[in-house]
């Protein structure tokens, strides 16, 4: 049976609770540990094999460099410095370190015969997806970012403390930049296909302010790094379930940061869209029936992410 084989590039906060989320649900088989910080990375592998002797399920854990995931399956890039963020909440202030950061590492990933799928968390998430893909030269979908995928998470659970509805048997999205320009597509929120419009007209826990919630969705991230300076639960998870998704083939529908070319109307731009995930990453971006306001809210992303992306270019 081939072994499944996850390297974590990073282990701050984010990094760790990844490794701890595919040890614990056995989702890898073997864990290859990347940081700079020599003193960090040995305290989460000890502290990892010190968790593993009671799981149902084997699990290897080891420290490595760059040059030792040329064979991994999967590389989930979570480098970071999220002190940065006590200054100014704006994810777009984590380029001046995360971009050099990943740019000084990037060639030797690319180097070690590296041949598999990368998801990224680094933020600003677009942007560094972005420079990853570009580093490392593999098809288009092998690398994508978790994007929207937890704010979709924190939109769903806000729909079902609405409506009263099981977040599992409702379907919604949240498109665009990982960040402040994100939005709610409401013209496609639907509880196991009948559309909140419909459900608005006889139901009264469905009328609800939406702009309210769409703003509870975004920024719920800064109300978890206001008390404790970090997020770790939430996002740890969705990574975590997009290498799952990834090793297992299962070819589900997420919110990703994927490459556009084309769809919508984009391209040569990284955002959050829905897409099919499955073995060789983003295999297909879904094209949503956006409404007027929807598309221009999401071409306001994108010109926002190739913003970001033009001050990287203009730093070299």
């Amino acid at each position: 049976m081939k072994t499944r084989k996850v390297g974590i590039i990073g282990l701050g906060h984010v990094g760790a609770h990844v490794a701890y989320s595919l040890a614990v649900q056995g989702i890898a088989d073997e864990l290859v540990l990347v940081d700079s910080n020599e003193k960090k990375v040995e305290s989460e592998c000890q502290d990892l094999r010190d968790s593993v002797a009671y799981l149902p399920h084997r699990v290897t854990v080891n420290i490595g460099t760059y040059e030792d995931l040329g064979d991994c399956d999967v590389i989930v890039n979570s480098i970071g410095k999220i002190e940065i963020l006590r200054a100014n909440q704006d994810r777009t202030d984590e380029m001046k370190f995360t971009v050099p950061a990943v740019n000084s590492y990037v060639g030797r990933v690319k180097a070690s015969g590296f041949d598999g799928v990368v998801v990224n968390i680094t933020n600003p998430c677009d942007v560094v997806t972005q420079q990853l893909a570009k580093g490392l030269g593999l098809p288009r979908g092998r690398v994508f970012g978790t994007g929207t995928g937890l704010d979709t998470s924190r939109l769903l659970s806000a729909l079902a403390r609405q409506t009263g509805i099981d977040h599992k048997s409702i379907t919604a999205y949240m498109l665009g930049e990982h960040g402040n320009q994100q939005f709610a597509a409401w013209s496609n929120v639907s509880f196991r296909g009948k559309s909140l419009e419909e459900w608005a007209k006889t139901d009264e826990r469905f009328r609800f302010d939406r702009d309210a919630l769409q703003k509870e969705s975004i920024r719920g991230g800064w109300v978890t790094f206001s008390g404790k300076y970090c997020t770790e639960y939430g996002i740890a998870t969705t990574a975590a379930r997009m290498v799952s998704i990834v090793l297992h083939d299962e070819k589900q529908i997420m919110p990703a940061s994927a490459e556009l070319c084309g769809e919508y109307g984009e391209k040569d731009v990284f955002v959050g869209v829905p897409c099919v995930i499955g073995k060789n990453g983003v295999e297909e971006v879904v094209e949503l029936s956006l409404n007027e306001r929807e598309k221009e809210e999401l071409k306001k992303s994108c010109d926002v992410i190739r913003g970001n992306i033009k001050m990287v270019e203009e730093k070299k």
